[in-house]
């Protein structure tokens, strides 16, 4: 292949190692297992820059998805579950994963059933923010649940930088109307 990635068919070894020179270029094996092998002419320094910064651009982008865990206890006031619950509503519209565990202390460890109905009440508050992966399992003297958010992280922070913008627009608007 040529420097501009047109097809210069099969030549000799010979015959390639001039064409390079001729263009003041490398002569680089792109598929050696193939019969005949494929060589490109191009600038190598030039090709591994490139694919450095490719590399560099994907992993700043990649995102990690985080497993966050919140811990109910079975006899729970309303106002502390809806404080828990918004705080599970902000991780999976963060785009993490939600680990929800209920504990069970003593004779409420005979009464799994109520843990069940308490993570089954959760799930149905946060349905539009989540699902839940992982059905209510018990170990031990645990309950938990895993909740999937909606979105993924790469959505969600997208859409908060976007609110943000949006809430910045009207700021620089009204700020410029009061100067006049």
């Amino acid at each position: 292949m040529g420097p501009n990635g047109e097809q210069i068919g099969v030549v000799s070894i010979q015959e390639a190692h001039r064409l390079a020179n001729e263009a003041d270029l490398d002569l680089v094996e792109v598929a050696p297992n193939s019969r005949p092998p494929v060589v490109k002419v191009m600038d190598y320094g030039k090709f591994k820059y490139e694919a450095a910064q490719k590399a560099r651009e994907a992993k700043r982008n990649q995102v990690n998805t985080l497993l966050k865990e919140i811990r109910f206890r079975l006899k729970i006031d309303d106002h502390d579950y809806e404080t828990k619950k918004g705080h599970v509503v902000r991780f999976l519209k963060g785009g993490d994963k939600v680990k929800v565990m209920i504990m069970f202390r003593g004779r409420e460890q005979s009464r799994p059933e109520m843990g069940l109905r308490l993570l089954q009440r959760l799930a149905n508050d946060v349905v539009e923010y989540g699902s839940v992966e992982s059905a209510p399992t018990q170990d031990g003297r645990n309950v938990t649940m895993v909740l999937n958010p909606a979105k993924n992280k790469a959505e969600a922070r997208a859409e908060a930088k976007r609110a943000a913008e949006a809430a910045k627009a009207p700021e620089a608007g009204a700020s410029e109307s009061t100067e006049n």
